[in-house]
């Protein structure tokens, strides 16, 4: 499977908001809106290995709750309807097709987390054609002044159903990673879409980094 043939896959993924079904709304008890995460611009990601597998049940509780805006509950764990792995076979947009990559989502009704990193191996060349094609999606716009997020990196600003989705992605060793919140609403500043956006992006490069 090339990068390219991928590639094509994600782009449905990536405009998957709500044509599938929706997967159960969390509702526990969650932590404080003020706990403390890494800004991405405090950490390094140029030196960060990741493994091209599954990393989600490693994504931490509390960044997550951030990243979902929750206030009054606990994170939930991932449901099979939330998570799946390369080979699965998934309905994404109307479509039932085969992934090939590692990925899962969270929803609630104002937010949705998500991150998902290529199976197959990605080249720099490569992760350059792939930047080129997230930023020539309709409706998205790169976002000024972005933290760098691995190499070949670009955080996007783009029209999403409910609302704006915010996306960094970008090279890490050989593995291609994506991650995005999506927010109800235009009215929230663009500083702190890709301020949350960054501080979950980086929880799913921790959990997703090699061991060590």
């Amino acid at each position: 499977m090339t990068v390219a043939a991928v590639a094509v896959g994600v782009v449905v993924l990536d405009g998957d908001d709500g044509d599938d079904a929706a997967p159960p709304t969390p509702s526990a008890p969650t932590v404080s809106p003020t706990v403390e995460t890494t800004p991405l611009s405090d950490y390094d990601t140029t030196v960060v290995a990741l493994q091209r597998a599954s990393f989600c049940d490693a994504i931490d509780d509390e960044t997550l709750a951030v990243a979902l805006g929750l206030d009054d509950g606990a994170t939930p764990a991932v449901s099979q309807a939330d998570a799946y792995v390369d080979g699965d076979r998934a309905e994404v947009g109307g479509v039932t097709d085969v992934v090939h990559e590692f990925g899962c989502r969270w929803r609630t009704d104002d937010a949705v987390a998500r991150g998902w990193v290529f199976a197959p191996p990605v080249t720099s060349r490569e992760a350059r054609a792939l930047r080129r094609a997230a930023v020539a999606e309709e409706g998205c716009e790169v976002a000024g002044r972005a933290p760098d997020f691995g190499l070949r990196s670009v955080a996007l600003l783009c029209e999403a159903p409910r609302g704006t989705e915010t996306s960094f992605r970008g090279l890490f060793g050989d593995a291609w990673l994506t991650c995005s919140v999506t927010v109800s609403g235009t009215d929230t500043p663009e500083a702190e879409l890709l301020d949350r956006t960054g501080r979950w992006c980086v929880g799913v490069a921790q959990a997703a980094a090699v061991a060590g």
